[in-house]
């Protein structure tokens, strides 16, 4: 076995057995402190300033060396270096901390009252300097601070979570306040902290508990195993981490990089968050307030912070659930339409997840479906389940429960629009009513199709102006309650509509007809199949349907050619169209029109023809659709081109072909109708020859 094989089956072992650690420690989600204490320390008590590392004289402290308790440096290299897919990420985790030690200082004065804490007043921030020179990071806060001993189990030991321990202890007090603890404690696993070995080499703590005369400390380590504890008389109250960055991860030292990554992920963290002198967290979670209190205003900025662009919301939902899960959602459609991008189905959804104000996803994957991509905004809930980076999710049946509720509520809220908005929802379905289409067609639960179903809108027979469009329910409601069909048609604009052959007879009975325009609309009602419990049907598999009934008739009106000459010319039209058709029959449901086609099913055959039919030769095409010529006993061109047959077939034969050719033309099943010109040009050479 290869030494290279060794190695990768030692580091399985390693991974295996942090596993079982970490499988020791309960979930708790993320969240941050709401931080109340202010008032006497004044940035002239804590000032604000570039902190370097200090050497601390071996006469003033004694140096404490100790080993990892936890794994070795094989181990700690897996959790720094192979844990998370951004380097990035190490600033979110080390905020996410101090924010934590925040919050334990800030339930700790209140629950103690402030006995026996120092500088039981001081603000309560999170300060990040930047020094480039010195290729240094440094983050502090003035939260509670750390022992000796707090230093030993929850920095010298890794995938154990000093945060955890806090809420485990005050759940165990049976404190009032333990609830709202829990819910602004961030940290869950205890290996956020080592998420800095991403970019440094070394990491100095210098750290003095709350506790009254407590001491400062160092500690610090090169990540190679072991770690030092010492005195540092210098140290402040609360923590501050100073990393030494790697050459490769400079950039960290860099302000603009490091307000980049507080924007991105902890720009809601409660404390505010100071780089340099200058707060970097200013925008509020409006998702956690009460929708009553948020202006136009406050949305909008918010709605251009979290996508990035330059209009305004066209609708804004504000959600909140704690049943079936909790939620905490703000949605936004927006009011400009939608992008290249947004239009392509691989992108992905503009939602961003939090868990208690702390970014874990800027584009969730199934956290919505793919339908729902063009809406932006937040959710947050504390029942997601995360792995052990933070960054991806785990079990999902969760998260398809979660999709599903969210979905649910922003398809009851569209529809709250289009009956308290109406134009407004107008507007809106101009733009974005493509993706309600996109989600019938890929929905797999029946009863969310016909919900999405209600938010479709047609043009329809008895409509007046171009903007008096139809809805499915108002169709439902118009018709007599023993009509069991809804029936559309498909046509480019409405003058082809009512100009239809496949609209004439209906026309003639006043039935209620919807015309879709868009090339997909009929795809769309023919996945829904069944809306409140009536088929939707097109009035072109209506009119084959019915021809079936009235294929031994024998009396087509006044006018009409006899039964028997009716007979001899569908028997010459099969020939001359052999190979074309299927079949040829007489209707009565043409008035206008000399002949139609007619197939099974003719919006899959449409969608064939624009999509598929150049992969599938002539003859091959024609034995798929499996077309019926269906001809006009009445019209004056069939009757003469009864007697044509006799008398001049060859022209009869190209009067026929042309009859074919517009029917496939009017029923969108030619694939290319420039193929008319060539017979047309004969056709018409033949009619001026006397001239």
């Amino acid at each position: 076995m290869s030494a290279r094989v060794i190695g990768v089956l030692g580091l399985g072992r390693h991974i295996n057995h942090l596993a079982g650690v970490i499988r020791q420690s309960h979930r708790f989600g993320h969240s941050a402190p709401n931080l109340t204490l202010r008032s006497k320390w004044s940035s002239a008590v804590l000032p604000f300033r570039r902190f370097t590392t200090e050497a601390v004289k071996k006469s003033e402290a004694i140096v404490d060396k100790h080993e990892f308790q936890a794994e070795t440096r094989q181990l700690l290299d897996i959790v720094a270096r192979s844990l998370y897919s951004e380097h990035e990420v190490f600033v979110r985790e080390l905020i996410s901390n101090a924010s934590d030690a925040l919050e334990k200082f800030r339930y700790t004065a209140l629950s103690l009252g402030g006995a026996d804490l120092d500088g039981k007043d001081r603000s309560l921030e999170i300060r990040i300097t930047t020094d480039k020179p010195q290729m240094q990071l440094t983050i502090q806060d003035t939260g509670i601070g750390m022992t000796k001993n707090e230093l030993i189990s929850n920095l010298g030991t890794i995938a154990r979570s000093g945060s955890k321990q806090f809420l485990e202890q005050i759940k165990g007090e049976h404190q009032t306040a333990s609830s709202d603890a829990s819910s602004n404690i961030i940290g869950q696993f205890g290996v956020g902290f080592y998420s800095a070995f991403i970019v440094a080499n070394k990491v100095e703590v210098y750290t003095r508990a709350a506790a009254s005369n407590a001491p400062g400390l160092l500690w610090s380590t090169d990540g190679s195993g072991s770690y030092e504890i010492k005195q540092a008389p210098t140290a402040e109250l609360g923590t501050r981490i100073v990393l030494h960055l790697k050459p490769d991860y400079r950039e960290y030292a860099d302000e603009d990089r490091i307000r980049a990554v507080i924007k991105k992920y902890s720009n809601f963290v409660s404390a505010p968050i100071l780089l340099n002198g200058k707060q970097a967290n200013e925008i509020k979670p409006l998702w956690l307030l009460d929708s009553q209190g948020i202006s136009k205003e406050q949305h909008h900025d918010f709605y251009r912070f979290i996508s990035n662009s330059f209009d305004v919301p066209r609708f804004t939902l504000h959600y909140k659930a704690d049943v079936p899960l909790s939620i905490h959602a703000l949605i936004y459609f927006p009011e400009g339409k939608p992008g290249l991008f947004e239009m392509a189905r691989d992108g992905n959804t503009g939602v961003a997840l939090y868990t208690r104000k702390v970014l874990i996803q800027s584009k969730t994957e199934h956290l919505l479906p793919k339908w729902l991509r063009f809406v932006k905004g937040v959710v947050e809930s504390e029942d997601i389940p995360l792995n052990l980076s933070r960054e991806l999710l785990q079990n999902s049946s969760l998260i398809r429960k979660l999709s599903s509720v969210i979905s649910s509520r922003v398809i009851r809220f569209l529809q709250e629009r289009a009956k308290k908005q109406p134009e407004e929802y107008e507007a809106f379905y101009r733009d974005y009513g493509l993706f309600l289409k996109e989600g019938i067609v890929t929905s797999n639960d029946p009863a969310q199709k016909e919900e999405i179903a209600k938010l479709l809108r047609f043009d329809s027979s008895r409509s007046q102006t171009s903007i008096d469009r139809m809805s499915l329910e108002e169709y439902n409601n118009s018709v007599s309650a023993e009509q069991q069909n809804i029936y559309y048609l498909a046509a480019p604009n409405r003058v082809l509509a009512e100009t239809s052959p496949y609209y004439e007879s209906l026309k003639k009975r006043n039935e209620l007809v919807l015309f879709c325009y868009d090339p997909y609309d009929e795809l769309v009602l023919m996945q829904l199949g069944i809306f409140k419990s009536k088929k939707l049907v097109s009035v072109e598999k209506e009119m084959r349907e019915e021809s079936k009934e009235t294929t031994a008739a024998t009396d087509f009106g006044e006018g009409s050619l006899l039964r028997s000459e009716l007979d001899n010319l569908i028997t010459w039209l099969e020939e001359e169209l052999n190979g074309q058709v299927v079949k040829v029959k007489a209707t009565s449901r043409l008035d206008t029109h000399p002949c139609v086609i007619t197939v099974e099913e003719m919006a899959a055959a449409r969608h064939f023809i624009r999509t598929q039919s150049h992969q599938v030769p002539e003859q091959n095409r024609f034995a798929l659709l499996q077309p019926e010529l269906e001809i006009n006993p009445k019209h004056p061109i069939i009757k003469k081109l009864n007697k044509l047959r006799e008398s001049d077939n060859e022209l009869a034969q190209l009067i026929v072909k042309q009859l074919f050719a517009n029917a496939m033309v009017g029923a969108g099943l030619a694939e290319d109708p420039r193929m008319l010109l060539t017979n047309m040009n004969t056709l018409l050479s033949r009619a001026l020859e006397k001239y």
